[in-house]
């Protein structure tokens, strides 16, 4: 049995909150609130008429962001392996930074003299700050939740801070990113029982606190985070709840963390059926290629993830039959680019040979090369995907995909087949 609304000290029905919270040491009373006249960043260019899919426009304050889009992962003002000009280079027109990491060092003080974080990282385009929220999960040994916050000793020299939905806008106003994110109470996906329930109706108070908390609604969008685990009933209450507050955007939470992949869509799938069509979904930690062509078509937006340029680190280069391992024998000799139809500057000036000599003689500029090219990989898939959708070709698109990522179609992901059945793209 979920426990009622009342027992958590909240009438979530009415969205009238009767428990009482400590915040900078006086009681205060968390009260309901909503972003009056949300602005509405998302303008819907085509729509499959089979599936989920649909390409789109945020409009922000650095320009315009086509959509699907992939977002990658710049955690402290920066991507490990390849610089901003080189991001702006290849089209990217929003990434993400860490609201965590940035409020530990260098501190939202310093970054707000430089103008924010625009002009601190020298980024003329969107950007997006998570919450903090994840490093519940990625530093549980070092974190305590309370229904305050949550308490982190950092990392660097043990020193104890609270990250409460209050002091996460704030260091978000201060980084002046586009998008912010609510702090969420997050729990790994492969965690069962009473605590996912606890997150859930916590993340819903804790979206209040931070609407109520927000400075700038007029300059930064404020995503919502639904959360509820694997339980489909909990995600459902989570999502009627959230949706009711007129907030910018929604973010799909706690998933991709280790639960099974059939788990993973149904969720998704789910979610995306709860809501509201004229606003962006973002669909939190997914990166894969094909875990991005199936979630388009389930009715995802945005993506971040920091696999591009992590796998990058260990010489996998992504191409549309999956990577390449170029550290292996079979490229010593090999003069082909990485793809030949890739027109990134690694694989317009470099070869596999050039690439796997570097790798074998531990020289970096190799992770900066193969950087490069799996941003321009990703960013090249989200604006293929997008391109089949303005065209009425999406299935078309989603069955050559796969059928060239995994040759035999006894091959393809039984999850990826029964999900993309689901909202109508059959693979056969």
């Amino acid at each position: 049995m979920h426990k009622p609304a009342g027992e958590m000290g909240t009438d979530l029905k009415s969205g009238c909150f009767t428990d009482h919270v400590v915040l900078a040491g006086k009681m205060a009373a968390a009260s309901p609130t909503s972003l009056e006249s949300a602005p509405r960043i998302l303008r819907l260019v085509s729509e499959c008429s089979r599936s989920r899919a649909r390409a789109g426009e945020l409009r922000l304050p650095h320009g315009r962001v086509a959509t699907p889009v992939f977002m990658p992962v710049g955690t402290q003002a920066t991507m490990k392996g390849i610089t901003a000009e080189q991001l702006d280079a290849l089209g990217c027109r929003i990434c993400l930074g860490n609201t965590y990491h940035l409020g530990l060092r260098p501190g939202p003080e310093l970054i707000q003299k430089a103008h924010g974080l625009h002009g601190f990282m020298n980024w003329p385009h969107n950007l997006l700050t998570d919450s903090g929220g994840f490093q519940m999960v990625s530093l549980v040994s070092l974190s305590e939740v309370t229904e305050e916050g949550v308490r982190f000793r950092s990392p660097f020299n043990g020193d104890e801070t609270l990250l409460s939905p209050e002091r996460s806008v704030e260091i978000q106003n201060a980084l002046g990113s586009d998008i912010i994110m609510q702090l969420d109470d997050v729990v790994s996906s492969t965690v069962t029982g009473p605590r996912v329930e606890e997150a859930m109706y916590r993340s819903i108070r804790w979206l209040d606190r931070c609407i109520a908390a927000h400075r700038q609604p007029e300059k930064q969008n404020l995503f919502a985070i639904i959360q509820g685990g694997l339980d489909a009933d909990l995600r459902a209450t989570c999502l009627e709840e959230m949706t009711k507050r007129d907030v910018p955007g929604f973010a799909i939470g706690g998933l991709s963390g280790g639960e099974s992949k059939d788990q993973f869509w149904r969720m998704v799938v789910l979610s995306t059926s709860r809501l509201p069509k004229d606003k962006p979904r973002y669909l939190m930690g997914v990166g894969y290629a094909t875990d991005l062509v199936v979630c388009v078509a389930l009715g995802c937006d945005m993506f971040d993830c920091v696999f591009p340029t992590r796998t990058a680190r260990f010489g996998s280069a992504l191409v549309p039959t999956g990577n390449l391992q170029l550290k292996k024998r079979q490229f010593q000799k090999d003069f082909r680019p990485i793809d030949p139809e890739c027109a990134c500057p690694t694989c317009q000036k470099h070869s596999r040979a050039f690439l796997h000599a570097l790798l074998h003689s531990d020289n970096t500029a190799a992770l900066h090369h193969l950087t490069v090219h799996n941003i321009a990989y990703q960013l090249q898939l989200m604006g293929a995907i997008r391109t089949s959708i303005m065209e009425k070709r999406f299935p078309d698109f989603v069955r050559d995909f796969m059928r060239t990522m995994y040759g035999d179609p006894t091959l393809y992901p039984t999850w990826a087949t029964e999900a993309l059945a689901s909202v109508g793209i059959t693979l056969s």
